[in-house]
Parts: C-alpha cells; sequence; structure tokens
C-alpha cells in the first residue's frame, strides 16, 4: 500500500471512530435525562408491555390528588399525599412550596425519584390550570384505563 493511501485510510478510520464515540456520548446523556411517565397502576403493576420502573429511578407520575389524603409537617414545608388513577394508590412525599393551584381531587404530574414500588420522593410538582385542562400524558393514560365498554354486543348477547 503506497503511503498516501495509508494515510486516508487512517484518516478515514479516525473520523469513524470519532463520529462512533459522539453518537455514544449523546445517547448516554440523553438516557440519563430521560424520565419516563407512568400512572400510579403503570408503577405498582408495570407497563403493558412489561417494563417496570425499578427503585432509584427518575420519573413522572400522574394522576389525580386522592381527597383526605393530604399530611403537612407543621413543622417543615414536608407534604404527602396519594395519587390515584382507576387503580392502586401511589404516595408522593414532596419538601416545598406546592402550587397555588394544587388541591385535592385535581390532576398533578410530580417529577422525581421511585424509592419503594408505592413511593414518589418528588422534587417537582405541577397542577392543573383551569377545570378544562389535564395533563396529556394523564388524559392519555387514563383513557386507555377507561376503555368503554360495548353495550350493543352484551344487549344482543343477553338478549338471545
Amino acid at each position: 500500500m503506497n503511503p498516501r493511501r495509508k494515510k486516508r485510510l487512517t484518516l478515514f478510520a479516525a473520523l469513524i471512530a470519532g463520529v462512533g464515540i459522539t453518537i455514544g456520548l449523546i445517547l448516554y446523556a440523553l438516557n440519563q435525562n430521560m424520565d419516563l411517565f407512568y400512572t400510579p397502576t403503570e408503577i405498582v403493576q408495570g407497563k403493558p408491555d412489561g417494563t417496570k420502573p425499578h427503585v432509584g429511578q427518575r420519573l413522572r407520575i400522574g394522576g389525580m390528588v386522592v381527597v383526605g389524603s393530604v399530611k403537612r409537617d407543621p413543622e417543615s414545608l414536608k407534604v404527602s399525599f396519594d395519587v390515584a388513577d382507576v387503580g392502586p394508590k401511589v404516595t408522593v412525599v414532596y419538601d416545598g412550596i406546592l402550587p397555588d393551584l394544587f388541591r385535592e381531587g385535581q390532576g398533578i404530574v410530580a417529577q422525581g425519584v421511585l424509592t419503594d414500588s408505592h413511593t414518589v420522593k418528588a422534587s417537582e410538582v405541577l397542577a392543573k390550570h383551569d377545570e378544562e385542562y389535564m395533563p396529556p400524558e394523564v388524559a392519555e393514560a387514563m383513557d386507555k384505563a377507561h376503555k368503554p365498554l360495548d353495550y350493543s354486543e352484551t344487549q344482543l348477547q343477553g338478549s338471545k
């Protein structure tokens, strides 16, 4: 192989290695900053595809604040409350000032870390901003969980 061709091959190999390393680092950085969205039922039972969050994983949880579940620490800003959709409840623990629109019986999205199978330590809590609004992730998850029953089939089977 002549020296000119050898130099081009070395340059090409270094370029391919550099691009590969750059893509690998970008994918690693994106994976570290990705927060997956879960409903309370998906945290406890897992998603339909079988994925279930593990303890220590950063995630976002969305659902409705259970009425009567808000407990505030009188000595600090710590607050804990239960969030539910259609299944089991998950407790969210938050240390900070809650949004002004936060109240029982409304939809919220909390971002934090899963500390055990039924508890999330939140770093941020977001509340809806009007009566009609529900975060898109929560609305989609609630729609999937509330599949409407086709009454025409059941009525036909009952009349036979």
